[in-house]
């Protein structure tokens, strides 16, 4: 195999590596295929496009990742060691109709909004973006007469769910109030899923939804504000990790290497028209689990747990609070295995906040 530094961020590189060398994916499959991916300056479309370039070098598979992205100047500067070595740029909008001349095998579409604050802000682009996104994706997909198509979905799209019943599986649904704001991602997942499973059973495009736990790692962008990055940054500035809810909502992650080896077992083993959970049931606990965990594992950083709830905490744009464990029994049974657990993920994901100190 051919050797190559990817990245001056130590975690990313062997991240890159320990995906290209598994042996869990049937890469011959995609040998001389084109694979084109939204969402490629994203942190899973970003992860996932750098992955299949590494695996492609490596491997010599001759595979040609066409990388969807509306910022040009942005992407050549985050992917420019993958543009010298079989990536491409497709510099579009997918709002609108999507043209690419040369053939389509596969399509990872990952693109969508993905800032909790946006989806209370911006709830009217956040679902236009999934639906109009989507079907441009799957009208696409329908041109090109692709081997295999994943749409990004998220266990968001479960809804609340009966808290006797927390253990989810891909059939099992919760409530969501249409009418609420922040219901705008929810339902625009659910619908955008929706859209895929027409057009499987109406058209025969073969695309299949995975609906994924939070996920991180090597490769998130610094400007990251989600929880987990907050209790990173809290650990190692030695702050006090500052909760704004009571800390009670449960569910699971995912690192990021494991799930792109999900979303590539989904795309090559995966069947049409069905979704699959992409989830680490081991890492199931709650936010405040999560950063007492933390507090005991970095006692030399001096943080501590504090609360401060606002009266309105719906204007952060905060998912409501639920307990929900992502059952990926489905997905284990087309031969995919969680292999990072959280104290690693946080270990992981602090080397490569702290690589960004040397750049």
């Amino acid at each position: 195999m051919n050797q190559k530094i990817w990245s001056s961020d130590a975690v990313l590189q062997q991240d890159l590596e320990r995906i290209a060398s598994s042996e869990m994916i049937d890469w011959e499959k995609m040998r001389g295929k084109t694979v084109l991916v939204t969402g490629a300056t994203g942190l899973i479309g970003g992860m996932f496009a750098k992955a299949l370039v590494c695996a492609s070098v490596q491997r010599d598979l001759k595979l040609r990742v066409l990388a969807a992205v509306r910022n040009e100047e942005k992407a050549r500067r985050e992917l420019g060691i993958f543009l010298e070595n079989g990536m491409e740029l497709l510099v579009c909008d997918i709002l609108s109709p999507i043209h690419v001349e040369e053939p389509v095998d596969y399509i990872l579409h990952g693109a969508s909004m993905t800032a909790s604050k946006d989806f209370v802000e911006r709830p009217v682009e956040t679902i236009l973006t999934a639906l109009h996104g989507t079907e441009n994706l799957l009208e696409l997909a329908r041109e090109k007469n692709v081997e295999s198509m994943v749409y990004l979905s998220s266990m968001e799209a479960y809804g609340v769910v009966d808290p006797e019943h927390y253990n989810v599986k891909e059939k099992d649904y919760g409530y969501i109030d249409p009418l609420q704001v922040r219901s705008s991602y929810s339902e625009s997942k659910r619908m955008a899923e929706g859209l895929c499973g027409a057009y499987a059973h109406e058209y025969g495009v073969p695309v299949k939804t995975a609906r994924l736990a939070q996920t991180f790692g090597a490769g998130i962008s610094r400007s990251e504000n989600r929880v987990f990055a907050q209790f990173a940054r809290s650990i190692m500035e030695g702050s006090d990790i500052v909760l704004h809810t009571d800390g009670s909502k449960a569910h699971c992650y995912c690192y990021t290497t494991d799930a792109v080896l999900g979303l590539l077992t989904i795309l090559l083993r995966g069947v049409p028209g069905e979704a699959y959970n992409v989830s680490n049931e081991d890492t199931f606990g709650t936010i405040r689990e999560m950063a007492e965990m933390l507090v005991e594992k970095y006692p030399e950083s001096g943080s501590r747990l504090v609360f401060d709830i606002p009266e309105d905490a719906n204007k952060f744009g905060y998912a409501p609070t639920s307990r929900m464990l992502v059952n990926s029994e489905k997905l284990r049974a087309l031969g995919w295995q969680a292999q990072i657990r959280l104290p690693e993920m946080f270990e992981r994901l602090m080397g490569t906040m702290q690589s960004w100190k040397r750049q």
